[in-house]
């Protein structure tokens, strides 16, 4: 599968992102682990630690870039958008099979309306902040962001049951 991890962008050494750093690589280590194709848009923050956990198992890691960027130091594969962020992030979405969301400031809340737009699921990586613990006090019966529940999004709590719940999607396709 192509899963997409959202969330935070900046420096990996500062907040909010420093303290995801461990969670994040932890989290870019598994997808690759698993078999599965890590997909960013590119840049810093947590898309830079979940990348660099993906290439310690030499993992395919994707950056859908925005114009004029050229992404972090650990993406295998770079797609020059020209678009800029939040059409870039619309873009990704098209190409991704489900999300996680870690954090994330309003570019992550943009990214998890046009994962649920695109009828992707959403896995939102609790206990990380930012929109993804935001959004999931405001969910239709805790799991819809509005009344045609197009497609079920979903709280975890570890990286392990992230991807436990998205192998068990995958198996009941």
């Amino acid at each position: 599968m192509k899963i997409a991890v959202i969330g935070y962008s900046g420096n990996i050494d500062e907040n909010p992102v420093k303290p995801l750093t461990t969670l994040c690589e932890a989290l870019g280590l598994e997808i690759v682990k698993r078999g599965h194709t890590l997909v960013t848009g590119g840049r810093d923050g947590v898309m830079e630690a979940v990348s660099k956990g993906a290439a310690k198992l030499g993992g395919t890691i994707v950056g859908i870039l925005p114009a004029n960027d050229t992404g972090n130091d650990f993406l295998t594969i770079r797609m020059n958008t020209g678009m800029d962020y939040s059409m870039r992030s619309i873009l990704m979405m098209y190409n991704v099979d489900v999300v996680i969301s870690i954090g994330g400031k309003a570019g992550t809340g943009l990214e998890i309306f046009a994962a649920y737009g695109h009828f992707k699921p959403i896995f939102l990586l609790r206990g990380t902040g930012g929109w993804t613990d935001r959004i999931a006090n405001t969910l239709l019966d805790g799991k819809y962001l509005d009344e045609r529940r197009q497609v079920e999004i979903k709280s975890v709590w570890s990286v392990e049951e992230a991807l436990e719940e998205i192998e068990l999607l995958e198996a009941s396709k």
